[in-house]
């Protein structure tokens, strides 16, 4: 059967601790928002609409983790996770079903077929992260750094302390986590907006120069005297931790 619609797959350019996720949903809203909220999270994300595209990407790619919904036109989400638990290669990839039906018989049905977890419309973004996390920290552990150490910079996510060699730096909860969100991506450059979601929520009500008082008082906590600065500002674009930082 031809596909009507062109294929919607992206297999980013990505580092390899970057942890890739499908998302299989045909409500382009909705994929929109998953996918925005993934990338913002430090994921690699590609996308398909239908069942059918959803297969030619998996006959391509392994992800890490597949996001996929019950309903789908193609071939069923259901039938694809069925198919999947069938191929040797599959076996222990993580799926978490989105479905609109909350029947207890549903859910049983799902899992029964070997989704691994099994998540009702409409649901809470951060909890989805939440479970897409807890899923990757037990099929991959070693893509789900706790610890983040560029040069002599080390921000540990599990006890909130950050270390510039044997120094505690003291950082407020906003500032840790742009650090956090700048150091899982070095070299990328972040708007201020895409910072202001990350961080603040895409809800917030905030100005853009926000972000510039606390990457001031980031800069502050981070770097003294000849200390090298690792947080660079490009102008007219926003910012991004230095990849060249120490190596040099």
């Amino acid at each position: 059967m031809p596909i009507e619609n062109e294929t919607i797959i992206r297999t980013p350019s990505r580092k390899s601790s970057e942890p890739h996720i499908l998302v299989v949903e045909d409500d382009a809203s909705l994929a929109l928002l998953l996918s925005y909220n993934l990338e913002a999270e430090g994921y690699a994300v590609s996308r398909a609409e239908r069942g059918d595209e959803a297969e030619i990407i998996l006959s391509e790619v392994t992800p890490d983790l597949v996001i996929l919904d019950w309903m789908l036109p193609g071939v069923s989400g259901f039938e694809i996770c069925r198919r999947l638990r069938g191929r040797e290669s599959m076996r222990d990839l993580p799926i978490i079903m989105l479905t609109a039906r909350g029947e207890e018989n549903e859910k049983v049905r799902g899992l029964s077929i070997g989704a691994d977890d099994y998540v009702v419309k409409p649901f809470s973004v951060p909890e989805l992260m939440a479970r897409v996390r807890s899923l990757l920290r037990r099929s991959r552990p070693e893509r789900i750094a706790d610890r983040l150490q560029i040069g002599d910079l080390t921000l540990d996510k599990v006890t909130r302390r950050v270390l510039r060699g044997e120094r505690e730096l003291h950082l407020g909860p906003t500032e840790f986590k742009l650090l956090e969100h700048l150091m899982e991506k070095p070299g990328r450059v972040f708007p201020r907006a895409r910072l202001l979601d990350a961080v603040w929520g895409m809800s917030a009500e905030i100005d853009e120069r926000t972000v510039d008082v606390h990457i001031g008082r980031l800069r502050k906590a981070i770097v003294r005297g000849r200390e090298k600065d690792p947080i660079r500002t490009v102008r007219g674009a926003g910012y991004s931790f230095d990849e060249t930082f120490g190596k040099s």
